[in-house]
């Protein structure tokens, strides 16, 4: 990979306690923190960060994740996270992700798609010049890139609802985008090895919902669905 990609944009940090698991790794959630804060840090210097935006009652809101883990750093490992866009389209934009070591080896990358929406309307609107442009493109990075449609398993099995909480929520009044991965995982065996997740965003939780989960599982993967209470889906989460 070429880690000098013109526009992209890193910020460095050490692997704290609070982001680790049993294993002494670095979790999948805290990754995908380090992947939002990186995106949102760059927004933030070119002047398009979260306050201009509410003024404008517009949000880039995530609508699909592919996240491959190589490696989970250790507890104290120095790290780096990076991300450019690779492509602005229509409503949509397109944005890679990678976390490195300290020796500038890749541990973890991702492909995410994002959708411009006029939060007053509550409906994806195509961005201007000038929410695009600061950003440049580069080339998208060396990847196995999976289609965005989740393949639904044929049979699954209804959980018990739970409510979304306080902490669940972001600055768009909203469920977080890592919060989905972490309610799919309490669904998972107790020491499951995350390598791969996918996640298609179907629209947005907000606080009092109720969430009901369902799960499907296969040979060598997971899908969770968590719903409405309707049967729709807030989000589609697949394991690997």
């Amino acid at each position: 990979m070429n880690q000098n990609r013109k526009n992209s944009y890193e910020f460095s940090g050490r692997v704290r306690y609070s982001e680790i698991d049993h294993r002494g790794t670095m979790t999948l959630p805290a990754l995908i923190n380090y992947f939002q804060d990186c995106s949102i840090f760059q927004s933030e210097e070119l002047g398009l960060g979260t306050e201009r935006l509410k003024k404008e009652q517009r949000a880039w809101v995530l609508s699909y994740w592919q996240i491959i883990v190589d490696r989970y750093p250790e507890l104290c490992e120095e790290v780096t996270a990076g991300t450019f866009a690779t492509e602005f389209k229509g409503l949509y934009g397109y944005r890679n992700f990678y976390m490195k070591d300290r020796f500038g080896k890749i541990t973890a990358r991702a492909n995410s798609i994002w959708v411009f929406m006029d939060l007053a309307k509550g409906r994806p609107v195509r961005p201007e010049a000038e929410h695009i442009e600061p950003y440049g493109t580069s080339e998208p990075l060396d990847m196995p890139y999976e289609d965005r449609k989740i393949v639904l398993p044929g049979a699954c099995t209804e959980l018990e609802p739970f409510p979304v909480r306080r902490y669940h929520i972001d600055t768009n009044e909203h469920v977080n985008n890592s919060q989905y991965v972490q309610m799919a995982m309490e669904m998972l065996p107790g020491d499951t090895a995350i390598r791969q997740v996918r996640v298609d965003y179907k629209k947005s939780a907000v606080l009092g919902d109720m969430i009901f989960p369902r799960i499907a599982k296969e040979e060598n993967r997971t899908v969770t669905e968590l719903c409405d209470a309707s049967g729709k889906p807030y989000a589609v989460v697949e394991i690997k």
